[in-house]
């Protein structure tokens, strides 16, 4: 994997990088020197990575873990999970509730509380939304480098709603970050609790056209490559949902394992292909 260093740029976070970085078995750079501006940061994580395998390198600073990308498709990217900046706060709050696609797939209703499993659970955007409208979600993720990104944004926001955001607070304590493979997960624990929804977004096919994906996205494929496993997801979650399997995709994507769902949900760039095991049923 092309990541072998964790910077760390302020020397207060020296103990908890050294801790991860152990964790992660990378090495541990001390960046406090090349703290004083943004652009001071990039030349001093371009030069560390000058060599073509340290594509990436992690970067703790007082804002939280970030995944920066050296030079990838000649851009310098930055990622990181985050449930509490303001982008993510206006979706929360003007977003369109229940509503939303995401919500109308899952089938999110007043009177249901729905256990989700977020089988793919990436930078965890669509596991905070389900949570923010009332959903418990269990978010695995089997890559320990976006495992870690979410484990710090998590811990990030709760700090956050301690002081500034009660209700961040409640959706935070529905949401449980496992560190797992998803295949091996729900074979082994789902037999004896099964969630009522399990929610797939696996790695999208590469595009074809000229058009480039979103930055995470560029990331996840080089670091993370396409998911092989998606189609067998797919029918492991079919045998362990209780009412649904809920299947991401890009709008024009074939149907994972030439499964027809029951139905689809399509917007102008992806679709959610809904697989209805048994009707819902409300509890007043």
């Amino acid at each position: 994997m092309p990541l072998k260093s964790l910077i760390y740029l302020d020397l207060s976070l020296k103990e908890s990088a050294r801790d991860l970085a152990e964790r992660l078995a990378l090495n541990c750079v001390d960046g406090s020197s090349a703290s004083a501006s943004p652009k001071v940061q990039q030349a001093f994580i371009r030069e560390l990575c000058m060599s073509e395998e340290d594509t990436f390198v992690l970067v703790l600073s007082e804002d939280g873990l970030a995944l920066h990308a050296i030079n990838l498709q000649g851009n310098n990217l930055s990622i990181r999970a985050d449930f509490y900046g303001a982008t993510t706060t206006y979706r929360r709050k003007q977003g369109g509730g229940k509503s939303q696609m995401i919500a109308r797939a899952v089938g999110i209703k007043n009177g249901v509380s729905l256990n989700v499993l977020d089988a793919t659970a990436g930078l965890g955007k669509d596991a905070f939304v389900l949570a923010s409208l009332g959903c418990h979600v269990t978010l695995l993720e089997r890559e320990p480098i976006i495992h870690v990104l979410l484990e710090d944004a998590i811990k990030r926001a709760e700090q956050f709603a301690a002081h500034e955001d009660p209700t961040l607070r409640d959706i935070l304590n529905r949401m449980d970050l496992i560190r797992a493979d998803a295949l091996g997960y729900m074979c082994e624990h789902l037999a004896r609790e099964r969630p009522d929804v399990i929610y797939l977004d696996p790695m999208f096919p590469p595009r074809t056209k000229s058009a480039r994906v979103k930055k995470e996205m560029q990331v996840f494929h080089c670091l993370l490559g396409t998911d092989e496993t998606a189609d067998e997801l797919l029918e492991t979650a079919l045998q362990f949902a209780r009412y649904r399997v809920v299947v991401k995709r890009p709008r024009l994507a074939p149907t994972l394992s030439d499964h027809a769902p029951s139905h689809t949900l399509e917007g102008k760039r992806n679709r959610y292909d809904v697989y209805t095991l048994r009707k819902l049923i409300r509890q007043w």
